[in-house]
């Protein structure tokens, strides 16, 4: 008897392993299709998405007689190259006054958001002061605000100021923490950071100025690159403000020229798409050139979820 209870011991075993090597296996295939699955949709989104671009760089280079075939000629033949410098030959300014103009505010902006937006976030976040969430609730409610809003009242205070045909509309309230999203980005990073990392820093001494510059600020580089590359783009491809403030030519931004091209030379798409490839194209190796520094300040500053 002692010898049928073992061997029914061990059959049962047997099965109940089998039972859960096969479970295994099912939720490990189970796994594998599902992310099987998740990647190509993703890549058939990707690939959807990605049409209109592939579109404009094969106009770009289309011969004038390509431009409106159908089927559609994606691979010119021949290659036009001349395109680019055609258009840029009938633009209204030239092409090299309007890429310093429009790196001349993305530059300035960037620095001024990359400035105010560390030293607000930082006091938001780390230091205690009376009426501090309140003023942060401000700061958040300029968020919720459409941007038509603020657009009247904006253009006559810097009228009044005698800054209209000028870049410092563009570049000015950047440096008075007028982005809240980077303030927001920068305070929920500086609030995920030890309270121990002030407290040592303040028995050595250290002024919160000093505690900001060597230790939160080094620590920030994933946050800060983030911002960064939020507003070069924003600022780089910024179409509104810039059409507001700007008059002459001579100031005109690579988004303003584009339109202006197009309201005086849409017969010509392929030389407007060879200017949109001059405008797209920069923003587009910078995003894929520093995304991992874009996904990891997201992942940290908690925006991503936990």
């Amino acid at each position: 008897m002692r010898n049928s209870a073992a061997i029914t011991s061990t059959t049962t075993w047997n099965a109940n392993d089998a039972i859960a090597t096969r479970s295994r296996r099912q939720a490990h295939l189970r796994k594998v299709f599902g992310n099987v699955l998740t990647h190509l949709v993703l890549i058939a989104g990707a690939c959807i998405m990605l049409v209109p671009l592939a579109w404009m760089l094969s106009t770009a280079f289309k011969p004038r007689e390509q431009i409106w075939i159908y089927p559609p000629v994606w691979i010119p033949n021949p290659i036009a190259v001349g395109n680019f410098r055609e258009a840029m030959d009938l633009l209204p300014v030239p092409f090299g006054r309007v890429v310093l103009n429009t790196l001349f505010v993305t530059i300035l902006a960037t620095m001024g958001t990359t400035f105010s937006a560390t030293l607000a976030g930082y006091a938001f976040g780390r230091l205690r002061f009376k009426g501090r969430d309140v003023l942060f609730s401000l700061v958040l409610a300029t968020m919720m605000l459409p941007g038509t809003i603020t657009m009247i009242p904006t253009f006559l205070i810097f009228r009044y100021l005698g800054w209209l045909d000028t870049f410092a509309p563009l570049i000015v309230p950047f440096w008075l923490g007028s982005s809240a999203f980077s303030i927001f980005l920068l305070r929920q990073f500086f609030m995920s950071l030890p309270r121990e990392l002030d407290e040592a820093a303040k028995i050595d001494g250290a002024s919160n100025l000093r505690i900001l510059l060597s230790i939160f600020v080094p620590l920030a580089k994933p946050a800060l690159a983030t911002i960064i590359i939020f507003q070069i783009l924003w600022r780089w491809n910024d179409f509104m403000e810039p059409m507001i403030y700007l008059n002459s030519m001579e100031n005109y931004t690579i988004a303003l020229v584009l339109r202006t091209f197009q309201n005086v030379r849409a017969q010509d798409v392929q030389y407007l798409m060879a200017i949109s490839t001059l405008q797209v194209v920069p923003v587009i190796v910078l995003f894929f050139l520093a995304q991992r520094y874009f996904v990891r300040g997201i992942q940290l500053s908690g925006l991503a979820g936990r």
